[in-house]
């Protein structure tokens, strides 16, 4: 496998995205974009973007705040800022998908993002505002913030698994995003996990001693295997 370090510009800004790849073959693959949590690009994105690279794609974590949160106050300064301005949100995300585009072993037609938790609802922006990807996976995003209305098209694919004792995804940020994705007539997923808080795919969370935060080894593969199944749906098996 091969592995390193991207740095690009927005804005005249420095960012530092993570690309994962494993060369044993020439041809072109699918390229994900993985999207990190609130604290910014950590092991456990790098973790992800190594997973995806196992099963035969490219992957590319990228960075949204071009640094990492010492603690949990400075990553929901950082969050909060980038949530309250979209545009800005859409174009950070916007500049890492078209660094994975950028390599030369990445097919551009077959291209797809998944993130987790901030990194979730990054990915749910994107398949409102990012064309050219199948399809989206957001792992326990959070879905309280939602809008009443959004009349833009849903241009991809979406899966959205959630965890039913997350805190951050109650039964009626379940109901609005249900009613969202309906209204824009959007092929939509949400697959919702027993016995699963937020962050159930991050075993380092329950440091933060949060109720409702709490990793599910069980529930981590299974949405794994979940995203898989829609990803050979929309690419096709690449092995």
């Amino acid at each position: 496998m091969h592995t390193r370090d991207i740095a690009y510009e927005i804005d005249a800004n420095r960012y530092t995205g993570y690309l994962a790849f494993d060369d044993s073959t020439k041809t072109t693959r699918p390229g994900i974009l993985v999207c990190h949590q609130g604290g910014g690009l950590s092991d456990h994105t790098r973790e992800r973007a190594r997973m995806l690279a196992d099963e035969g794609y490219v992957a590319f974590a990228l960075d949204m705040y071009g640094k990492v949160a010492k603690n949990m106050v400075e990553a929901m300064s950082w969050l909060n800022a980038l949530v309250a301005d979209p545009p800005e949100l859409a174009k950070r995300a916007r500049a890492g998908l078209e660094v994975l585009k950028q390599q030369p072993n990445v097919d551009s037609s077959r291209l797809a993002a998944i993130g987790h938790c901030f990194g979730g609802g990054v990915v749910i922006e994107m398949a409102r505002s990012a064309p050219g990807l199948a399809c989206v996976v957001a792992f326990h995003p959070g879905l309280t913030g939602q809008p009443e209305k959004d009349e833009r098209k849903v241009l991809a694919k979406v899966m959205v698994c959630a965890g039913v004792e997350d805190p951050l995804i109650p039964a009626e940020a379940r109901e609005r995003f249900i009613s969202l994705m309906s209204t824009a007539g959007a092929d939509w997923q949400l697959l919702t996990y027993g016995r699963a808080g937020h962050s159930f795919t991050d075993k380092s969370v329950g440091a933060l001693n949060m109720p409702g935060f709490f990793h599910n080894e069980a529930v981590d593969i299974r949405s794994w295997a979940a995203m898989r199944f829609l990803f050979d749906e929309c690419f096709g098996p690449i092995r």
